[in-house]
């Protein structure tokens, strides 16, 4: 069981597919720290030495943020822009979307279930 950067990679998959269950690593970014470790690209977590898996601790460690570190960075950039009073920050802090989205339809992802409003009810038209 390979353990990097506070995470437990599965054991039966291949080591570049397992590296981006870490926050922060992507295929591109998992496949770059590979070829700086000079660790085969099919091999399994479980088929990993202990000097492979240093290898690869040692490189995410020098390239940068991952994981606890990442996500903090990001929620203080996300409480910098609301703090300044920006207008990404006050969309952040309505939760809308922040990135130019159209609101009137779509974005219930960011804006959550529908709500009814007492008294709004859709009116059906008679047909006589």
């Amino acid at each position: 069981m390979a353990r990097i950067a506070g995470i437990d990679l599965p054991t039966q998959k291949s080591v570049e597919i397992a590296l981006t269950y870490i926050f922060g690593i992507g295929r591109t970014r998992a496949l770059r720290i590979l070829g700086k470790s000079k660790v085969s690209l099919g091999i399994k977590v479980k088929d990993l030495a202990e000097d492979e898996v240093r290898r690869i601790r040692q490189v995410i460690q020098d390239e940068g943020k991952v994981e606890g570190d990442l996500q903090k960075n990001i929620a203080m950039d996300i409480r910098r822009l609301i703090d300044i009073g920006s207008y990404r920050g006050s969309r952040h802090r309505r939760n809308l979307p922040v990135r130019g989205q159209r609101t009137h339809t779509n974005a219930r992802t960011k804006k959550g279930h529908r709500r009814a409003i007492p008294g709004k009810k859709r009116v059906v038209s008679k047909k006589g």
